[in-house]
Parts: C-alpha cells; sequence; structure tokens
C-alpha cells in the first residue's frame, strides 16, 4: 500500500499575523516540521496544498460572514499565499494550488504548480511570470498525480480543521483512499466546528490517530 502525506494551507495567511490567522497555525508548522524530521521516509510522496487565489469571486468580501465569505487572504503571488516559514518543504514532492477562480477548499480541487518561479524572467524576452502561469497548461489535479503515483492511502494535515483539511479529507474518502488524519498536526477556527468536522471523519471511517499512536 503507497501512502502519501498531504499538509493542507499551512499558509502565512493562515497563521498568526496573517490575514485569516487561526490561533496555533505556525506551532502546527512546526510540529509538522517535526513530525516529517522523523518520519518522512514512511511516505511514498509528501505533498502541500496551497490557497493560490486571483479572482475567487464572492469567496473575497468586505463584509465577510466568515463561513461563505472572507476577507482577502491568500492572494496568488502575495507573501500571504506562501508556505510559513516553520513549515520544513525539504521532503516535500510536489505543490498543489487551488482557489484560483473559486473557493477552493479541497485540495482535490488544487493543480500541480512551482509558486517559486512567480516574478522570475523567462523567455527570450525575459517576461516576467505572473501568478497564473505558477501553473503549467495541463498541470496535473491531485487525484490524478496521486494515482500516477500508485497512491491508495493518505495521511492529511494542517490548517484549517473544520474548513479546508475538512473537505480535503471527506474529498479524499470520496476518491476512495484509506484516509488517516493526524490530530495533533490539524488546527481549526472554532470548537463547535472543530467538533462538527471529526464526526464527519468518524461516519466516512477516516481513521483518527494521535502522534503518540504512531
Amino acid at each position: 500500500m503507497a501512502q502519501a502525506l498531504i499538509i493542507v494551507d499551512v499558509q502565512q495567511d493562515f497563521c498568526e499575523g496573517g490575514a485569516l490567522a487561526v490561533a496555533g497555525g505556525a506551532q502546527v508548522a512546526s510540529e509538522i516540521s517535526e513530525f516529517l524530521e522523523d518520519s518522512y521516509a514512511e511516505f511514498d510522496a509528501i505533498l502541500t496544498t496551497q490557497d493560490w487565489h486571483i479572482d475567487p469571486g464572492p469567496h473575497f468580501s468586505a463584509t465577510p460572514d466568515f463561513q461563505q465569505s472572507w476577507p482577502e487572504h491568500c492572494v496568488a503571488g502575495t507573501p500571504g499565499a506562501e508556505l510559513h516559514q516553520n513549515l520544513d518543504t525539504e521532503h516535500v514532492d510536489a505543490r498543489f494550488l487551488k482557489g484560483l477562480y473559486s473557493d477552493g477548499y479541497s485540495g482535490f480541487e488544487g493543480l500541480e504548480g512551482d509558486p517559486e518561479k512567480v516574478g522570475t524572467l523567462e523567455g527570450e524576452n525575459g517576461t516576467k511570470v505572473g501568478p497564473a502561469a505558477a501553473i503549467t497548461e495541463g498541470a496535473a489535479d491531485l487525484h490524478t498525480w496521486l494515482r500516477a503515483q500508485d497512491i491508495d492511502s493518505v495521511t492529511i494535515v494542517g490548517i484549517a480543521t473544520d474548513h479546508c483539511v475538512r473537505a480535503t479529507v471527506l474529498d479524499a474518502v470520496e476518491n476512495d483512499y484509506q484516509v488517516r488524519v493526524i490530530r495533533e498536526l490539524t488546527v481549526g477556527v472554532g470548537e463547535e466546528s472543530v467538533d462538527e468536522a471529526y464526526a464527519e471523519f468518524d461516519a466516512a471511517e477516516v481513521e483518527i490517530v494521535s502522534l503518540e499512536d504512531l
């Protein structure tokens, strides 16, 4: 059984000091890095997802309801969209960018991309690479990439338990992966909504584990 680790949205804007900060986000970034230091070899692939918003429509609002609409965050090509500095990306095999023109909650909406090339110069004329060009034409989506690597089991961690982690977990189940969530390596927005997310995970037969169980 081939297994991937999916690290969901551990980005500057979702950690302390960011535009849509989740309390404990920076600490979770550090704890994921510590976990990777000891356990990276247990995974056949390690992936990250990132919100990469260009024009997500009503997902952004000046008067957000914090359910369906939100303040501007993780705008493609800005520091807020970058992975948090506490997250060690040495062992990351691929990065998936999502929500360019939509909400993009689930990592399974993401396409493989290279955000690091934004702002660099390409071609004979030295054209500056824009945020949309971080994803090349024909890039694989997350499900296609995982299947190409014969991945059938995923462990999911990251931010936020009750939003993008939740959506990614449930889509993984829908796509017939065996799914595991490491409780200490996720962090959520609200206690009640986090409890609701874990109830959904239980109903979907997702394995919830603690670090001490591993």
